[in-house]
């Protein structure tokens, strides 16, 4: 078969006569919102105008009117019959106006080219009458074409002066009621007094507007007065860009309406508040003077930041005043929202998060919703747990043997006495299956999460390293300062305050603490009991005789330093990835016959395995609970747990003058 021959055989796509008017949704159902989005199409195009014309039986023209910048057939073609019509895209997100408004700004609602399709509300077929510099064509659009969503059915061109656009449709479904789209239209577009919507020839006042809340005078200190009126819209059927604050001057629009009032924000425009209220200030002619030429903005000044003052503190007055009345609803969205898990509490629980939700709403009326919902969230979580579902769901999967020990343990033990002390034992076991993990890992970033890990857990090293007494003072900050000073690595420093609590040297980590107690001898001044150095070498390392003789020297140079107060005893742990053969592991040193200090040398290895041998052999009798999790996971939850004082040494890269830490 030629290719000419396989193209004929090709076969587009077809498409139900009505797709277009059930991919509208809404549009195509809501009479209130097919015309809100009209209007906007009318306000997009740069009209001050807009008319609609709606008739009071079936079978008769509903019609919308406007003195926008209308179209050309061109650009008919090019923006209405293209489907899913990106504004933004191709005209950006400023209004065109007609020649004769050339100079006003103005913000346009459209986005995805479906608000046109308006009039598909009410009838299968509508008009489009629009003109442009003189020119104008008229096209009838219709959708019960298979091969198109909707298409041309018919066009004739015209003369006109000036610029519009006339839609018109057969009402033959949906007829809506002009009283009702007459208050809606008003409250939706009240912001641009230039902008004008009638409905059957009529058009609400901002004054006369049902949806008006209140209107107040505000006095405005040494530059008149002006008037504000609270507007609630939530009754439109589409929300607008143009939420916040509207300045009227002289029957203009100054700049675009916003939740921020001069250089401060009245509420956040996420608010349900500021979704569902609009605020319009309206001022007489002696405030054109404090307006830019352009209209874009009020000169700065102190006439502006006076008005701007007055009618912030108006705002949240009304903010709060308007929001208690919002309790019950918000209360109610958020619940309905979380409405399965809500329903499986008690009847006392549901009692409580409803009124924890109400008095949370009314304490801070502005709460975002998203806001709102986690927090109910979190105490639905709690009056579950509180309500024992969650623990009589574990305890219907706990088999003979596991309820046998249950039941030993609580009558032995109260469940918040069991709870401190397997919290411990989890926290431990967590810290020695962590070091397991990570010291095998050759890519592990040891100096910022192991070493920290084996620094902050004293207790491997032996049950008498188990004690919050370990801390450093300023004789042992000063000694260590003075022995330390000149290994320490300078790139060290670089992250000094992010890791202050390791004393980076060159081949090694190092911390240094100590207890104190009180000599009697000398009328009870404190002294340096015993100190614990613990240096853990980087990399693959392996433990040598250099390695322990080197941590000798430092326990030497501590005696010798004569800046600690006392005379304490010295353990120092030189940890490794292993120890090298014929080291020995364990060297005393002796002052005067009296030994002083003691230097051993160890593996990570061998630390892990004796630290579970303290734990009864605990992970053995529990494997799976830390076989999932990777070391990472575990030092990020042991490194939450655990708090230790630091100490920070000398370096021409940290500040002169700086705070010290308190420990190494």
């Amino acid at each position: 078969m030629t290719r000419s021959a396989k193209q004929k055989q090709g076969f587009g796509s077809l498409f139900e006569e009505d797709y277009l008017v059930r991919t509208l949704g809404r549009i195509a159902r809501d009479p209130e919102v097919a015309l809100t989005e009209l209007v906007a199409n009318a306000w997009d195009a740069g009209a001050s105008q807009v008319d609609i014309a709606i008739p009071l039986a079936k079978d008769a023209n509903l019609v919308v009117r406007d003195n926008g910048h209308g179209l050309t057939p061109a650009q008919f073609k090019a923006r209405w019959m293209t489907l899913g019509y990106d504004r933004v895209k191709n005209q950006g997100e400023d209004v065109e106006f007609p020649p004769e408004r050339k100079d006003l700004r103005r913000r346009a609602y459209g986005r995805n080219g479906v608000g046109r399709h308006g009039l598909l509300c009410f009838g299968d077929f509508y008009s489009v009458e629009t003109w442009r510099g003189g020119r104008g064509c008229t096209f009838e659009i219709g959708t019960q074409s298979r091969k198109n969503p909707f298409r041309i059915e018919s066009e004739a061109s015209f003369i006109r002066q000036g610029s519009g656009t006339i839609l018109s449709v057969s009402v033959a479904r949906h007829l809506p009621d002009p009283d009702a789209i007459r208050q809606i239209l008003s409250a939706r577009f009240l912001h641009d007094p230039q902008f004008v919507v009638r409905v059957n020839g009529q058009s609400v006042s901002l004054a006369d507007q049902s949806g008006l809340i209140e209107r107040r005078d505000l006095e405005i200190p040494g530059c008149g007065s002006a008037e504000a009126f609270v507007v609630d819209s939530t009754r439109s059927g589409k929300s607008t860009l143009y939420q916040g604050v509207a300045f009227w001057v002289n029957g203009r629009l100054v700049g675009t309406p916003s939740w921020v009032v001069g250089n401060e924000a009245v509420t956040d425009r996420r608010a349900r508040f500021a979704r569902r209220y609009s605020i319009v200030v309206k001022a007489e002619d002696e405030w054109i003077s404090e307006v830019e030429p352009d209209w874009s903005r009020f000169k700065s000044g102190a006439h502006a930041d006076a008005l701007f003052h007055e009618v912030r503190e108006y705002a949240q007055e009304m903010l709060f005043k308007l929001s208690v009345t919002m309790i019950d609803e918000s209360s109610e969205e958020v619940l309905i929202r979380k409405r399965e898990q809500f329903k499986e509490l008690t009847p006392l629980g549901r009692i409580e998060v409803a009124g924890f939700t109400q008095e949370l709403v009314r304490a801070a009326p502005t709460i975002r919703p998203d806001t709102l919902a986690a927090a109910v969230q979190a105490v639905i979580n709690l009056e579950r747990a509180r309500g024992g579902a969650a623990l009589l769901e574990k305890l219907t999967k706990l088999d003979e043997a596991d309820i046998e020990g249950l039941d030993r343990l609580l009558g032995q033990w109260s469940v918040q006495d069991a709870l401190s002390v397997l919290d411990e034992i989890d926290h431990r076991l967590a810290v020695v299956v962590a070091i397991e993990k990570l010291s095998g890992d050759p890519a592990t970033d040891e100096l910022h999460t192991l070493h920290p890990l084996v620094t902050q857990a004293r207790w491997i090293f032996g049950p008498e390293f188990d004690s919050s007494e370990y801390v450093s003072n300023v004789s042992l900050k000063t000694a260590t300062e003075k022995i330390f000073e000149k290994r320490v690595d300078a790139a060290a420093f670089k992250n000094a305050r992010k890791r202050p609590d390791i004393v980076g040297l060159a081949d090694a980590t190092l911390s240094v603490v100590g207890t104190e107690t009180f000599d009697g001898s000398d009328g009870n001044l404190s002294r340096i009991r015993d100190v614990l150095i613990i240096e853990l070498k980087k990399g693959q390392s392996t433990i040598g005789r250099e390695e322990v003789n080197q941590a000798d020297g430092y326990v030497q140079d501590f005696l010798g330093s004569g800046a600690i107060d006392g005379t304490p005893m010295f353990r120092a742990f030189v940890v490794g990835h292993e120890v090298a053969d014929k080291t020995a592991r364990e060297k005393e040193i002796k002052e005067d016959g009296v030994v002083r200090g003691r230097v051993i040398a160890t593996s990570y290895g061998q630390l892990t395995r004796t630290a579970h041998k303290r734990l009864f052999r605990l992970k053995e009798k529990i494997p799976t609970r830390y076989e999932d999790v990777s070391g990472a996971e575990l030092t990020a939850r042991v490194m939450g747990t655990v708090s230790q004082a630091t100490l920070a040494l000398p370096s021409p890269q940290l500040n002169e003058g700086a705070e010290t830490p308190s420990e190494a």
